[in-house]
């Protein structure tokens, strides 16, 4: 009876551990997208963890309750409903677009659905995280208002100096 109560001991520090894990990695994502895995072989899988990686992309798979007690504890009591089935939770620490981006582009896509997702506090429903996945990144973004800026910065520089230039030519004109 000694070792059962050690036992049982043992597996609920565990499972306080889990959830103060969860609870870390929810308040430190930038973007949480929670998707339906049903169906992914160990390729895929692997496929899709290797991508998290290189996208600083954290992927786990917890049991729903102690997602639930974690929310919670966060003060997010609006998704316990919403936490049953295969469900698998990817933490996007490098930007916000990362995780549901990647699993929108994955050959295997068909497998997994998106459920829902967090930005902050904000819960996102499932069509809000499929046009989160929809959005450029944070790089692609700068990298478009860099042009538009560069842009605009040419177009004036070209009408400054159009007007010497058309005096020049006027002048020139003049003494023909």
């Amino acid at each position: 009876m000694a070792v059962k109560a050690k036992q049982s001991n043992a597996n609920f520090q565990s499972k306080i551990a889990t959830v103060q894990e969860i609870e870390g990695k929810l308040k430190n994502a930038k973007s949480v997208v929670f998707v339906n895995y049903q169906g992914l072989n160990t390729q895929e899988d692997a496929d899709l963890r290797r991508k998290f990686r290189e996208a600083d992309v954290v992927y786990n798979v917890y049991k729903n309750n102690l997602v639930r007690i974690a929310l919670n504890n966060l003060g997010i009591t609006e998704l316990d409903d919403k936490l049953n089935g295969t469900l698998s939770i990817a933490f996007s620490n490098g930007d916000e677009v990362s995780a549901a981006k990647i699993i929108k582009d994955a050959k295997f896509k068909d497998k997994m659905q998106f459920q829902f997702g967090l930005i902050g506090n904000q819960v996102l429903s499932q069509d809000e995280v499929v046009r989160l996945a929809s959005m450029p990144n944070k790089e692609t973004l700068i990298a478009q208002l860099m042009g538009l800026i560069n842009s605009g910065a040419r177009g004036i520089a070209t009408v400054i100096n159009a007007v010497p230039r058309n005096l020049a030519m006027v002048i020139n004109a003049a003494k023909k």
